[in-house]
């Protein structure tokens, strides 16, 4: 029987119900500011829930491959799993209601988050296979630095380069010399081509974290903690010269967002797995089908969105305004509730799914 640590099933747990929770508001015209993203640098609660899942990847890359031999099969299966994810997000982005159920060529968004977790998942399990948290730190140094002198020092077409939504920004720049028309917005993808570097970043910090989770290290919370703590500082620091972004996932926006990973998970691990706290049941029930659960979500929210119950108001529309729209309270509470709702329901499916002992490996 594989080692399980509950703290980190009931992190990727939590994890997957805050994506489900803030990707599917009852309106995104009315949302309370800590469920939105940041416009461009900076950061709000919402920005951290992507890059927790990639740092938790990387912990869970830990657990399923320490004892794997580098062989064919173990990297068979890797490219198996990788091809899966990424064949996911691209049917979430082409997947249309009209036959032949797949949107014109040009309409189709290439980049996503699923696509990034399997690009991520690929990179972060080849480079623990093969090199000790040693080099795996060397490795993280050198692409964190470089990816910031790529940023902050190439010129683009004749440009000095820039860390805003421009053109001159060369992670932009990129996206849509590479994608063209396939990208999420115009001039940029959030999970673009040259960001999904630093992003790899997010899962090696996350094997780190999980390498001391199996260590024979006594008082692991404190380390995490105090490692926590280190990475939130020097992200901030970093800030100065290189902003928090994570449209750009910058280097300073994967230490911050690693740091404070490392933070709530220590504080769930000393409840959990030191203290023997009982809770977050549910939550270790939506991580055993993390993935799953996410595209169920994606995939239905997106169906809602295409049924029109009239010309103007499609069956998400018609459900919110019917359901959760009402004169005694603000826009914003009714967009949440909606959102809690969909959640209930994921959470509900997680239950049943744990229950019965129905594990969908992805």
């Amino acid at each position: 029987m594989k080692e399980r640590i509950l703290s980190v099933d009931i992190f990727r747990g939590a994890t997957i119900i805050l994506m489900i929770l803030v990707n599917t508001p009852g309106t995104w015209s009315a949302v309370y500011a800590p469920f939105l993203h940041a416009e461009w640098h900076g950061y709000t609660p919402t920005d951290l829930v992507f890059p927790f899942f990639l740092f938790i990847v990387g912990t869970s890359i830990v657990f399923a491959y320490k004892n794997k031999p580098t062989n064919s099969k173990t990297y068979k299966k890797i490219v198996v799993r990788t091809l899966k994810l990424i064949g996911l997000g691209l049917f979430l982005g082409a997947f249309t209601l009209s036959f032949p159920f797949i949107k014109d060529f040009a309409d189709i968004r290439f980049p996503g988050v699923l696509q990034r977790i399997g690009v991520v998942f690929f990179f972060a399990s080849i480079l623990f296979l093969n090199f000790n948290w040693k080099t795996l730190i060397g490795i993280c140094a050198v692409i964190l630095i470089g990816y910031w002198l790529l940023m902050g020092f190439v010129p683009v077409q004749g440009m000095e380069s820039t860390f805003d939504r421009a053109p001159n920004n060369l992670a932009n720049f990129i996206d849509v010399k590479v994608f063209g028309s396939h990208n999420y917005k115009a001039d940029y993808d959030p999970e673009g081509l040259l960001s999904t570097l630093p992003a790899i970043c997010s899962s090696l910090l996350g094997i780190f974290t999980g390498l001391i989770l199996i260590s024979k290290q006594e008082k692991k919370a404190t380390i995490l903690f105090g490692i926590g703590g280190a990475l939130l500082i020097l992200g901030h620091l970093w800030d100065i010269f290189f902003p928090i972004n994570k449209a750009l996932w910058t280097s300073s926006f994967v230490l911050v967002t690693a740091g404070w990973a490392n933070l709530v998970l220590a504080l769930i691990y000393y409840l959990t797995d030191v203290k023997g706290v009982k809770f977050g049941s549910i939550f270790r029930y939506a991580g055993a089908n993390a993935i799953i659960l996410y595209f169920l979500s994606s995939f239905i929210s997106k169906i809602m969105g295409m049924i029109k119950m009239t010309e103007d108001q499609s069956l998400h529309g018609w459900l919110f305004d019917t359901v959760y729209v009402h004169d005694f309270m603000s826009m914003q509470l009714s967009s949440l509730l909606y959102g809690l709702s969909v959640v209930a329901f994921y959470c509900l499916l997680a239950f049943v799914l744990f229950r019965k002992g129905i594990f969908v490996k992805v």
